[in-house]
């Protein structure tokens, strides 16, 4: 748990004279599960895409187990054994539950070993009953369940997530707590998240962004009883 396997030092991401990344140093280590909250506006999607190779910084260093991966693409930081789940995943919804699992194991596994990892999956994330759907007819918590398998498919030792239980109510969410849960078992998480409820079933660490810099970092029940916290996200000013 030591290890750190993910960092960045003075991280900016500028857009014209809005700083949406101002400043970031942080560190992630090995196993661990990192949390992202703050209100709308606040960098952490944009910090998200950062990571993941979806925005290029305007400045600074992002280093993965030592290797800077600063300018990478998000294909080249996938293949450093990193799953990512962005809020419009790369699916097809024409294919079954299957088939876009097994499309996302086969990139990296050859076909046998593709279909054992299908598999796999499926089993952890209790999806065996839709595996012959069609991805476009799967009700929502069915499908973010799915594109979580999809990830799961290259079997990373880093998951990174964009609001996972966005959309969801009731059982889709403990449920989505519980996969969250075991994933974090063999892999470290960075999960950026508004639901404040879902924060606190998951989360032991929490980072707080605001207005682009992290205002605060510390254990879940800490950040959440902080009156800092409370009026950033009342919108009164800090």
């Amino acid at each position: 748990m030591n290890e750190i396997v993910l960092e960045t030092h003075n991280l900016n991401m500028h857009f014209g004279g809005v700083k949406a990344v101002n400043n970031v140093d942080f560190t992630l280590r090995e196993n661990e599960l990192r949390c992202l909250i703050g209100p709308n506006g606040a960098g952490k999607s944009t910090f998200f895409k950062c990571l993941t190779g979806l925005n290029k910084p305007t400045s600074g260093e992002i280093y993965i187990r030592g290797e800077e991966t600063t300018h990478w693409h998000t294909h080249q930081i996938s293949r450093l054994g990193i799953g990512i789940k962005t809020q419009v995943p790369n699916v097809m919804d024409g294919l079954s539950v299957w088939e876009n699992i097994w499309l996302s194991a086969r990139r990296y596994h050859d076909v046998k070993q593709a279909n054992r990892r299908v598999e796999e999956v499926i089993e952890r994330i209790k999806i065996g009953d839709i595996t012959k759907k069609l991805l476009g007819e799967l009700a929502h918590g069915q499908r973010q369940r799915v594109e979580l398998a999809i990830v799961l498919a290259a079997d990373p030792w880093l998951v990174i997530l964009d609001e996972p239980a966005a959309g969801m109510t009731g059982q889709d969410v403990e449920i989505m707590v519980d996969i969250i849960r075991e994933i974090n078992r063999s892999a470290a998480m960075i999960i950026v998240e508004h639901d404040m409820q879902f924060i606190q079933s998951i989360a032991n660490q929490v980072t707080v962004f605001y207005q682009g810099s992290i205002l605060m970092e510390d254990h879940v029940d800490n950040v959440l009883a902080d009156q800092k916290v409370r009026d950033v996200y009342l919108g009164r000013n800090v």
